[in-house]
């Protein structure tokens, strides 16, 4: 399903589970071909769509899609509003779907380990694999989730981390229900409007990514908003990317609210370790493992490495995935003897905190979002005007990192940066364009022919 964060994302998420169905959320921003992939790979047979708005027409990139994929079945447009009228492309809607239903039906019985949903997440080998997660795993995390915030009945959390994510939907979706949070759901960042809804609704409970606390930090507005941060707002979470020590510093300086980091992986449900209130915080680490769950750092010979000595952070637990949907190998690879190899470099300190120092994937992290360099490499090679291209990421205070792009044209060819630029975003999700090219002569490569991305990325 592609749906924003409005009230039709959990009455859709939670109705596909009733009815024993697994959930497969897709990114609001994904466009055409993007949606084509995920609907084939997952193997969808129906496919519930938001009909979107002028400037994100996910109904049409949905639509367009849906009639490419022969073996998807039946498409439902979402309308924002009961009894609208049906959508141009001449789909069925969602009211159409529930028309003479009963308002009630007995929910389908599933097993605790059955898939509950997959969610895609990219990797070091090409195109996105679906992370099949279980009811139990989500229940779990959820759990996890309630005992990291301390939430209670009484909290209210303003949700516009997007639901299709699985920090927000474990950690706030699942976890405010589990918990009988109420929410407040916001679909597009603005951060005055954050701070209004924060003074409206009295909120307690806020997560974001990196970048929204870097823009919050930065928006200058009525001293009666911060009065009422600083009032009302108990806890603030941050995910997805490292947060800047000195962010948090002048964040909880300024509206005296304590953000807490951890560390998430979709394929662990999302969360692995967290600073815990009830153990201790410290800024710039991910905190220690969450209940049920064992994390270690070991050698390339997998062999547990001392402390403050750098290895890959590997984990096992109630959290990790059932396995890659359809990817036997992918799912070997990544789990060996029940431990999940995440694929990042980390260190744990004396007092067993860890902290991510490196990534052993090529993955970038914008804003919270995974890009894969090599998907956003294949989309540019069909410009007509580029030999070669790599894309690597590049440090950015306000989205954690910035994708780049180093580009060789054929000879001959005149395309400018600009166009370049503008071309790869019209053809790929807006996260995932390079805000940043530089043509080059030649792409530094090894002995082998590989491309040398770490001198790039020194550039």
């Amino acid at each position: 399903m592609t749906c924003p964060n409005v009230p039709h994302f959990p009455v859709l998420y939670y109705g596909i589970l009733k009815a024993g169905a697994v959930v497969v959320p897709l990114n609001i921003l994904f466009k055409k071909e993007e949606i084509i992939y995920h609907l084939k790979d997952s193997d969808a047979k129906t496919y519930l769509c938001y009909t979107g708005s002028e400037d994100l027409p996910m109904g049409k990139y949905g639509w367009d899609a849906f009639n490419l994929v022969p073996g998807c079945e039946h498409f439902f447009m979402v309308m924002p509003k009961p009894a609208m009228a049906a959508s141009i492309f001449k789909a069925e809607t969602l009211d159409d779907l529930i028309a003479g239903q009963p308002t009630a039906f007995e929910a389908v019985q599933t097993n605790a380990d059955d898939t509950a949903i997959i969610i895609y997440t990219s990797g070091t080998t090409g195109a996105a694999k679906g992370a099949e997660l279980t009811h139990s795993n989500l229940f779990t995390n959820a759990v996890v989730a309630t005992n990291v915030l301390q939430s209670t009945k009484n909290d209210i959390q303003l949700v516009v981390l997007p639901l299709f994510h699985i920090f927000g939907m474990t950690v706030l979706m699942n976890a405010g229900l589990y918990n009988g949070v109420h929410s407040i759901l916001l679909s597009r960042f603005e951060p005055v409007t954050v701070f209004k809804l924060i003074r409206q609704y009295n909120v307690s409970i806020f997560a974001a990514v990196p970048a929204m606390y870097h823009v919050l930090l930065n928006c200058t507005v009525d001293a009666i908003y911060e009065t009422a941060i600083k009032e009302k707002l108990r806890i603030c979470i941050s995910g997805g990317a490292s947060l800047p020590v000195k962010i948090i510093e002048e964040f909880e300086s300024r509206f005296d609210v304590p953000i807490i980091e951890g560390y998430r992986m979709s394929e662990g449900s999302p969360i692995v370790t967290f600073n815990q209130l009830e153990v201790g915080c410290k800024p710039g680490s991910i905190g220690t493992p969450v209940w049920g769950v064992e994390v270690k750092v070991v050698n390339a010979e997998d062999e547990e490495v001392a402390i403050g000595e750098k290895g890959e952070l590997l984990y096992r637990g109630p959290n990790v995935m059932k396995g890659y949907y359809k990817k036997p190998e992918a799912t070997t690879e990544t789990i060996k003897n029940g431990w999940l190899y995440s694929g990042d470099v980390a260190v744990k300190d004396e007092d067993g905190f860890f902290y991510i120092v490196d990534r052993i994937k090529d993955m970038i992290i914008r804003c919270g979002n995974n890009v894969y360099p090599r998907e956003v490499e294949e989309v540019m090679m069909k410009h007509e005007s580029i030999s070669s291209v790599a894309i690597v990421g590049v440090p950015s205070e306000k989205q954690g990192e910035e994708i780049k792009a180093f580009v060789v044209l054929k000879k001959e060819a005149n395309s400018t940066v600009e166009e370049i630029i503008q071309w790869t975003k019209e053809r790929i999700a807006l996260y995932k364009y390079p805000r940043f090219v530089e043509i080059v002569e030649a792409l530094p490569l090894n002995a082998s022919g590989k491309i040398l991305k770490k001198e790039l990325r020194n550039k």
